[in-house]
């Protein structure tokens, strides 16, 4: 996988920069270099629960493998999923500011919170308001996601609930 050998921000920064200003081209850039940490996830989860008992059970009983994935795979490996899902965004929020910052996010027109940041610098000692204000609702955010993170993790992993 190439993309786990360069940190999201290098990876992403590259593929604007490709690609174009644009929010749609963040969005993909911010895309691109999180699918291979779901596709490990995802493949880790899927042969962790097939070598259980009960999947050669439901299989020596005849069920055809769309049954097996759909109906008692997908199901177990769903909740590390949406845990990483939700540690993900709060990566994802973080790139996207980053590359606005830089200008390479979302244009004038569109507000987003790295570009105000971006704005903001010039006024640092006059109007600070105007760069903590998005810092703040930045750093709000990520710290919120992360939290619900950890307590989906909490939630949904079975060896907790002892």
């Amino acid at each position: 996988m190439f993309s786990l050998a360069f940190p999201g921000i290098l990876l992403s920064l590259a593929i604007v920069s490709a690609l174009g200003p644009s929010l749609f081209n963040v969005m993909i850039a911010v895309g691109v270099f999180s699918i291979p940490v779901f596709a490990r996830i995802v493949r880790g989860s899927t042969l962790t629960v097939k070598k259980l008992e009960y999947i050669d059970a439901i299989r020596s009983l005849g069920a055809s493998d769309f049954t097996i994935i759909f109906k008692h795979i997908f199901p177990n490996i769903l909740s590390p999923i949406i845990v990483q899902a939700t540690m993900r965004l709060a990566t994802a929020i973080l790139s996207a500011a980053g590359l606005s910052f830089l200008g390479l996010g979302a244009q004038p027109p569109l507000p987003e919170w790295g570009a105000m940041l971006s704005n903001g610098r010039d006024f640092l000692f006059t109007a600070p308001y105007l760069a903590m204000f998005p810092g703040l609702a930045i750093s709000t955010l990520v710290l919120g996601f992360n939290i619900f993170g950890d307590g989906l993790r909490d939630a949904l992993d079975p060896r907790m609930k002892q």
